[in-house]
């Protein structure tokens, strides 16, 4: 892990979109997604995301993303929007390349700490495909339940072209506890 420090943390501008929505296109379809564990190249061809959605959340009232760089190169990325009652957290993207030293978990801190600091919030959920066992493990492991609250793959190209019959997503939701530093 000393290896990919150091890490910064920042959020976004309008100018980082288009960093932002690389990122995410890169870490979940097509063929280098694939050297990371994140992919979904096997369930959605297309793409993930694009630069109107991004504008449009990083514009969104109580909506932020934060970018985790290593000098300028940019790492990681993650959504956060503050709804009533709760914190959601998505378009969670680590570069395929440096998945697996840590970086996610990090990610996930600083931005649960961001959430209980500047808003106030002790609720973090978000949605993921049901299909993605490894990735539920995953959030599992940092304290997210499944609700058993399922919703549909939303029927857009914007997000994706399903190429398995049935997508759903599943909200996962973990109660925050006292702030703890963030382990980079």
């Amino acid at each position: 892990m000393a290896e990919m420090l150091p890490l910064s943390f920042r959020k976004a501008e309008e100018r980082d979109c288009p960093d932002i929505v690389r990122l995410v296109n890169l870490a979940y379809r097509g063929e280098l997604s694939k050297q990371g564990w994140t992919t979904e190249a096997d369930l959605l061809a297309g793409q993930r995301t694009d630069g109107d959605e991004a504008l449009d959340l990083l514009r969104a009232q109580n909506s932020l993303f934060l970018l985790a760089l290593r000098g300028r190169a940019l790492l990681a990325s993650l959504h956060l929007q503050r709804v009533e009652g709760y914190a959601y957290l998505g378009m969670f993207a680590v570069d395929p390349r440096w998945q697996g030293v840590g970086i996610g978990k990090c990610c996930l801190q600083r931005a649960e700490n961001l959430v209980r600091e500047e808003w106030g919030v002790s609720v973090m959920r978000m949605v993921v495909i049901t299909l993605r066992e490894e990735l539920i493990v995953f959030y599992a492991r940092r304290g997210y339940q499944r609700t058993g609250e399922l919703r549909p793959f939303p029927r857009s190209p914007r997000f994706g072209i399903p190429q398995v019959a049935g997508l759903q997503m599943e909200v996962l939701e973990k109660r925050l506890g006292p702030l703890f530093p963030s382990p980079l």
